[in-house]
């Protein structure tokens, strides 16, 4: 592929995005398009036919800047990527758009830590300290890959999930009609895609 991108269009139900499609240093604006049963079709060349797209993630194409790369918890990060099987600069994005690398953070909902746990899920995924920065990355990952299972694969719709909680996913049968839910993952995707660039 080079330095150029491929045009594609790409059926995803339930909106799995491929960033991976995207490379490294092009323009790379993303657009999309829900049908009247719900799924959603993204593409980031839209011809004159395709005018019911609208931009959805728009990129500029440059190096990611010095402050999305904070290094301080990426063998933290490893080591949970490993362990869950969860992708390091997905995690990194997560952490990056929930708490901005703060492990003391807590949210106005009570969420606590680098990847803001709420505190009825800490025994459920095993967390003790969820200032810990461990316990709280690997808590954070385990809940992710929980989610991402249970919306076979689909991540825009684990990260919806993640923000909004499964039952409001699975009310709308797509990433909920929440303007907090919906910045969360356009900001997710845009952190996670120069984090894979910036590797």
């Amino acid at each position: 592929m080079g330095s150029y991108i491929r045009n594609f269009v790409k059926i995803l139900t339930g909106c799995a995005i491929v960033i991976a499609l995207l490379a490294p240093g092009a323009m790379a604006d993303i657009y999309r398009y829900i049908d009247e049963n719900g799924v959603m079709y993204f593409t980031n060349a839209p011809t004159d036919s395709q005018n019911e797209f609208k931009l959805f993630l728009k990129e500029k194409g440059k190096p990611a800047p010095s402050w999305y790369r904070r290094e301080k918890y990426d063998d933290l990060i490893t080591d949970a990527s490993d362990r869950f099987g969860v992708s390091f600069p997905l995690l990194k994005a997560i952490i990056k758009a929930e708490s901005d690398f703060d492990a003391q953070a807590v949210s106005k909902k009570g969420a606590m830590g680098l990847m803001q746990i709420m505190p009825q899920n800490f025994k459920l995924l095993g967390l003790k300290d969820p200032f810990d920065p461990t316990q709280n990355i690997n808590a954070g990952a385990r809940y992710f890959k929980q989610l991402y299972e249970r919306f076979n694969g689909k991540l825009a719709l684990s990260l919806a999930a993640y923000n909004a909680g499964p039952t409001a996913v699975d009310r709308y049968k797509t990433i909920p009609p929440y303007e907090e839910t919906e910045e969360y993952v356009r900001r997710v995707l845009k952190y996670y895609y120069n984090y894979r660039v910036d590797a």
